[in-house]
């Protein structure tokens, strides 16, 4: 896989329209941002580190804020979704609210500018 782009010209229609949805809130919140890779997958970056990617699976989307810490910072944001430490998932019916989306970012950015934050 390539950039972000390029991942998302691969997808179905509805699974697209969310994933780009996602990437564009997170555009938005982020600021300054590139496309790049992280672990294998299309991410969204931010200084250079990577801040969240977000793919289809076999049976759900995918989140991915890099940091296991995110999720339960935010854990009031995604009530109702489930998550684990690394990943939080949902489905192109039930899609993330904006609010949850600002608020992974928000967070991972947070990790980005002050690495004291990350779990050790």
């Amino acid at each position: 896989m390539g950039t972000i782009d390029d991942y998302l010209e691969g997808l179905e229609p509805d699974d697209r329209a969310v994933i780009a949805h996602v990437y564009e809130i997170a555009r938005a919140t982020a600021g300054e941002t590139e496309q790049g890779k992280s672990y294998g997958m299309p991410a969204l970056l931010h200084r250079g580190k990577a801040l969240i990617s977000v793919m289809r699976t076999k049976k759900h989307i995918g989140l991915y804020p890099f940091s296991g810490r995110v999720p339960e910072v935010v854990a009031d944001a995604l009530a109702g979704f489930e998550y684990d430490k690394g990943t939080i998932r949902f489905q192109p019916e039930h899609p993330l609210p904006d609010d949850a989306i600002r608020a992974v970012v928000s967070a991972r950015m947070a990790e980005i500018e002050d690495p004291s934050l990350r779990r050790p």
